[in-house]
């Protein structure tokens, strides 16, 4: 995945390690708020990401078919370190931890983890990869929560210089 995967109106593929395309990120220019889609090869919108427009907190929304299937947000207060959670429709929540600048993190579901994001796998700067457990079910689910977070750190750390 590059890094760059998140600027609005930017078009990347998440390819899988043997090249192939995978999904397609589509940054949707010219909306009222921020607005993602995932895609497969063949051009089928898998996922839509959204920045919800009015929220406390940044936080951001996964939809499939047009309902929400999870909220993406940072957790409230944690003094040792950022912590981001993305609260599922079915009433789960994962936890993702790491150090989000460095896009060195990992997603868990009760304590287990699903899925990594490394950069450390790759001498590209801007590339890193995102490895899920084959036990997961919902892959793009976990490729959506992982650019929810990488979207949602960025914009605070360009907030906080």
């Amino acid at each position: 995945m590059r890094e760059r995967v998140f600027g609005i109106g930017d078009d990347h593929w998440i390819t899988t390690e043997h090249g192939d395309k995978a999904f397609l990120v589509d940054g949707k220019a010219l909306r009222i708020r921020e607005t993602f889609e995932l895609k497969d090869p063949s051009g089928e919108i898998v996922a839509v990401i959204k920045k919800k427009f009015i929220s406390i907190r940044d936080a951001m929304l996964i939809e499939r078919d047009g309902e929400v299937i999870a909220t993406v947000r940072k957790r409230m207060f944690n003094p040792i370190r950022d912590i981001y959670r993305a609260e599922l429709a079915d009433g789960r929540e994962l936890e993702v931890k790491g150090e989000f600048t460095d896009h060195e993190f990992e997603i868990e579901d009760d304590g287990e983890r699903v899925a990594e994001v490394s950069r450390k796998w790759f001498s590209i700067r801007d590339t890193y990869a995102i490895d899920i457990d084959d036990r997961w079910g919902d892959v793009p689910l976990l490729l959506c929560v992982a650019v929810c977070v990488d979207h949602l750190n960025s914009e605070e750390h360009h907030r906080n210089g």
